[in-house]
């Protein structure tokens, strides 16, 4: 068949694009659609290519699923031929587009893949898994920032507790990206927190934990006794007790060397002398 042609397709051979970053939610914004196709039919064609005698969708789940619960038996569509890179970019830039919410989630797995497919195009080296956000434009290749790309494709990182709880917008962007410096086992601590206490962790206290994690001192109960300190009214201060970490961490650490080294504390004793400051105006009780 000639690259692009518009014809109608059983929906028997259409097969969903493989690791599709995009949630098939029955929301709202679904919600229209189907009322649209069930009056007025499949108005703008999906998209497929062809592949052994099968279609894979690159543009038009939604449509696809919508047509199935209408018991429809086939699809306008636009067969267009192309490699895997093409495929990718075309099934990225349609829904990226044409998606009206999306999820923090979406946008990181989509931003992601996007970054690892340019950067199979010719003439660009090959990346690791995590592409620097750098190497782009990003006024031209996305419609976020180059810091807000580079913070979604952070929670990647996430283990899928805490991933949710972002798509919840029960833990903000910020938060979330510290998290993600986090290895699994230090990130299910917190899941187990939040699940425990019913409460999310600031933007301070993350950052406490991930200069923690770094320097090899995060442990469960370390965890636990940093989130524990979160105030109802605190949200860009926080105040810790030096000597109640202290209890918590190795002995083999010195109490300067934590307070400077594993935290990131500088002293500030000339302008507080009872509190040890760190970068962002957090404040840690001696």
């Amino acid at each position: 068949m000639q690259n692009k042609e518009l014809c109608r397709l059983s929906l028997d051979l259409l097969d969903d694009f493989p690791a599709f970053p995009f949630h098939l939610r029955r929301d709202e914004e679904f919600l229209k659609l189907l009322e649209s196709i069930s009056a007025y039919g499949v108005l703008q064609p999906i998209i497929v290519r062809p592949i052994g005698g099968r279609y894979q969708i690159l543009s038009g789940h939604r449509r696809k699923q919508v047509c199935e619960i209408l018991q429809e038996e086939s699809i306008p569509a636009v067969i267009r031929a192309c490699d895997d890179t093409e495929a990718t970019l075309v099934m990225l830039e349609s829904n990226l587009q044409q998606r009206q919410k999306l999820l923090p989630s979406e946008k990181a797995f989509a931003y992601k893949l996007k970054l690892e497919t340019l950067n199979k195009l010719p003439g660009r080296p090959r990346k690791n898994l995590t592409p620097p956000v750098s190497d782009y434009r990003t006024n031209e290749q996305f419609e976020d920032s180059r810091e807000q790309v580079r913070r979604f494709v952070r929670l990647t990182f996430l283990v899928p507790e805490l991933l949710e709880f972002v798509d919840e917008d029960r833990i903000r962007m910020r938060p979330a990206v510290e998290l993600s410096y986090l290895d699994e086992e230090n990130q299910r601590d917190v899941v187990d927190f939040i699940d425990e206490n019913e409460s999310t962790p600031s933007h301070a206290q993350t950052i406490i934990l991930r200069r923690l994690f770094e320097e090899g001192s995060l442990t469960r109960d370390v965890t636990y006794a940093v989130l524990a300190e979160l105030k109802g009214n605190q949200k860009e201060r926080l105040t810790l007790r030096l000597e109640r970490l202290r209890k918590l961490i190795p002995e083999t650490v010195p109490v300067s060397e934590y307070g400077y080294k594993n935290t990131g504390i500088d002293p500030c004793h000339a302008i507080y002398p009872s509190r040890l400051c760190c970068p962002g105006g957090l404040f840690y009780s001696q």
